[in-house]
């Protein structure tokens, strides 16, 4: 039973062109919504077709680039256990509205992925099924083996309620052609952010940037640089704002001034067309990058043909080099009609077999330590080191708390003032500090 309603958060996603951990919205509202009828029109093929059925798995996600490899390794599951297995792919911005449409109306999908923004609240208001006792009895699930960020994430009270799906890290994707054509040397290991500065500049003409962001991309963007400046976006226990430490504020300036200079494109263009989409179509020599978006340059002619990975730059000294990562985990409805078929499921999905395919297909790297080898090999035409080799540096988890949402929103909507130039950057960061800290008040 739940132990109270939950609100709806609708939320209008920003330009993100193949969204998966780090998707992010731009502006919100509150909507109580209580049955898919509200959302979805008429006819609609996900209509009472997403939520549990007996005998039969539906399996949510948000990611249509993952979903050919999923349900590859899934139909292997079903193979084996007779059991039919559905991937419904919903993007992000409707995800959430219909897993919460289906919680309150008691219909949640059988497996669905769960997200470090909502995991808090649906595990406190007992949505997801506890599967303490079932990994204690498993042979193939040890918690031991996936990255310990990412296991506590999905904890609640002493009990488990997600196996970890996948580890992501942030890199540098970059247009070998427009470096060629400009003079310029490939990024590097030992690119400072100030020489992705300067470089930017050097790359920048009539035809395209030096260098893209978004500021929806926070875990895709400044979130690294916050810090490895020094700064931080949340505090260890979750109760301050560090959007106001001078630290932070640096970061945010050193994009702002890119966009100020003309070597950035403005928030009208990337509120359009995405850093990773202007990659992809020539337009800008850099923008910085999820793991999860493989799929997305893989099935890119232009990008195959043109473009590679480099690590993230570092301020000082490469002991500051810093990743945000995150991690998905699987979870199963606490009041699904195939609870042992589920579990079953999310056991395989986990297991070191499952993870190393997953890795060989290229959908993601894998959370379960060791293996996501397999993913470097698994598109040639990039050398994915870039990525992997992130995993070598200071990993700093995803900024969250238990409404993430609240904060994470308002934070992204505010930052557009200082993305244009129309409010300073210590001023904005300042503001959004004072309304974060609000709103971590209001957590506890």
């Amino acid at each position: 039973m739940r132990k109270k309603v939950i609100t709806v958060l609708l939320s209008v996603a920003t330009a993100i062109a193949a969204v998966g951990c780090g998707a992010a919205s731009s502006s919100a509202k509150d909507v109580t919504v209580q049955s898919y009828d509200d959302i979805l029109p008429e006819g609609d093929a996900f209509e009472n077709s997403i939520g549990s059925k007996e005998g039969e798995l539906m399996v949510a996600i948000w990611d249509e680039g993952q979903r050919p490899g999923l349900q590859q390794i899934i139909d292997e599951w079903s193979k084996e256990l007779g059991i039919k297995a559905t991937i419904q792919v919903v993007d992000w911005s409707n995800y959430w509205t219909l897993l919460e449409a289906g919680a309150t109306g008691g219909e949640l999908p059988d497996v669905f992925w769960m997200h470090s923004n909502v995991a808090q609240k649906y595990m406190e208001n007992d949505l997801l099924l506890d599967l303490t006792d079932y990994i204690d009895g498993s042979v193939k699930i040890d918690m031991e083996n996936y990255y310990d960020g990412i296991v506590k994430l999905y904890q609640s009270n002493g009990k488990q309620y997600c196996v970890p799906k996948d580890i992501d890290t942030i890199a540098l994707w970059y247009n070998k052609t427009i470096f060629d054509e400009m003079g310029v040397p490939y990024p590097d290991d030992t690119w400072t952010w100030a020489d992705l500065k300067e470089n930017a500049k050097k790359l920048t003409n009539d035809e395209h940037w030096g260098f893209a962001i978004a500021p929806g991309n926070n875990q895709e963007g400044y979130y690294n640089a916050i810090y490895s400046m020094g700064g931080y976006v949340i505090s260890d226990d979750k109760k301050k704002s560090g959007m106001d430490d001078p630290k932070s504020i640096e970061a945010i300036k050193m994009f702002t001034d890119m966009i100020a200079e003309g070597s950035c494109p403005d928030l009208a263009t990337v509120s359009e067309t995405a850093p990773n989409e202007l990659l992809c179509a020539g337009k800008t020599a850099m923008c910085i990058s999820g793991s999860w978006n493989l799929s997305g340059y893989r099935d890119n002619e232009y990008a195959v043909a043109n473009c590679d990975v480099a690590v993230l730059p570092y301020t000082s000294s490469p002991s500051d080099r810093v990743s945000i990562y995150n991690g998905l985990g699987w979870a199963a409805s606490a009041n699904g009609k195939n609870i042992d078929a589920a579990w079953s499921l999310i056991e395989y999905l986990g297991s070191k077999e499952a993870q190393i395919e997953q890795a060989k297909l290229g959908i993601t790297m894998s959370a379960y330590i060791g293996t996501s080898d397999a993913w470097v090999e698994s598109v040639p035409a990039f050398n994915l080191n870039g990525h992997i080799n992130m995993l070598d540096a200071k990993l700093v988890f995803r900024p969250y708390s238990r409404d993430t949402t609240v904060w994470e929103d308002m934070l992204i909507e505010k930052l557009q003032d200082a993305w244009t130039g129309d409010t300073p950057v210590d001023v904005v960061c300042k503001e959004i500090a004072y309304e974060m800290n609000a709103a971590l008040a209001e957590e506890y």
